[in-house]
């Protein structure tokens, strides 16, 4: 979920000796953007959604009146949502998806960047109508902004590939240094998890958060934590990326929902989930989540597709 501009993040990866090689192989390949290949991935090739005519009419009259879908996205968490190399644009499951239920909802999408910690005060003031950022969904977040279901991940852990430890599960975190970006369910996650490592008489989890999770990344490569936490597939990525330097420890756990959010009571929740349905019933939501690498069993801890979108799903964690 996350920041860097494009040319500072390779920066900061190739100092650390972690270089990024593209999204993944291409389309064409099979293996999806986790499977460690090296031609870059741009967009869905062959998305052009029709308007539908009874969603667009559901859409606000003050968003309809602009002509364009303002989507915040941190764009630090592929694939899900990143950088074009040598761009300013977003590219990513998330940006792919926010523009196909744009044109479903006879609007232009218009993706930004923006530091995900900043992104749900931002829907509540109104500065952007969604965030498509790998929200997982939870009861707290349901107090803040309202939440259209259209994905589900569980959380990964990742260490250096040579001299890191093994994490099997939450509980072997007491007493290790862990690197988070902040806001993110890991976070509170990681939190959790120390006060039960001292509640049992054991070390308590010496947990760093970051602005992004590039940040979060160049911590392990440092040394200066030595697990990191993310959603399963874009640990699977930062692992496929790094040359060898990190690799998945432990299995994916708690798997969890991702949520479309927009302020409370905005009236975009009715239209946004009937696009949602629409892109699923005509195929292109599964060729997105296909060609991002989202849809198979493996290291990404996917499939990360669902079948059932919801408003304000309730089977969902407190926080």
């Amino acid at each position: 979920m996350r920041g860097m501009r494009p040319r500072v993040f390779a920066a900061a990866m190739a100092a650390a000796g972690v270089i990024a090689i593209g999204a993944g192989c291409g389309g064409g390949g099979g293996g999806g953007a986790t499977s460690g290949g090296t031609a870059n991935l741009v967009a869905t090739p062959g998305i052009t959604e029709q308007v539908n005519k009874k969603i667009a009419a559901e859409v606000p009259s003050s968003t309809k009146s602009k002509g364009t879908l303002t989507v915040a996205a941190d764009a630090t968490y592929p694939p899900n949502e990143f950088i074009k190399p040598n761009s300013n644009t977003v590219i990513g499951m998330d940006a792919d998806l926010g523009k196909a239920l744009a044109e479903v909802m006879g609007l232009n999408a218009d993706v930004k960047n923006v530091t995900f910690n900043a992104i749900l005060p931002g829907l509540a003031a109104h500065k952007y109508d969604l965030g498509m950022s790998s929200f997982t969904v939870t009861k707290q977040r349901e107090k803040e902004v309202d939440f259209v279901s259209y994905a589900i991940a569980g959380t990964s852990f990742y260490v250096k590939a040579s001299g890191g430890p093994n994490i099997a599960t939450i509980a072997d975190l007491c007493g290790e240094k862990v690197a988070v970006e902040k806001g993110t369910i890991q976070a509170d996650q990681a939190t959790a998890q120390s006060k039960k490592c001292k509640a049992a008489g054991k070390p308590a989890v010496s947990l760093t958060t970051y602005p992004d999770q590039n940040g979060a990344n160049l911590a392990i490569s440092s040394g200066r934590s030595d697990v990191g936490m993310a959603d399963s597939p874009p640990a699977a990525y930062i692992v496929a990326q790094s040359n060898g330097q990190f690799k998945l420890t432990g299995k994916p756990y708690g798997e969890a929902v991702y949520g479309i959010a927009m302020a409370k009571n905005s009236g975009l929740a009715k239209p946004v989930l009937d696009a949602v349905k629409q892109v699923m019933s005509d195929g292109t939501y599964d060729k997105i989540f296909k060609y991002w690498g989202l849809v198979k069993t493996g290291p990404s801890g996917c499939p990360c597709s669902i079948n059932n979108p919801q408003i304000n799903p309730t089977n969902v964690p407190v926080s």
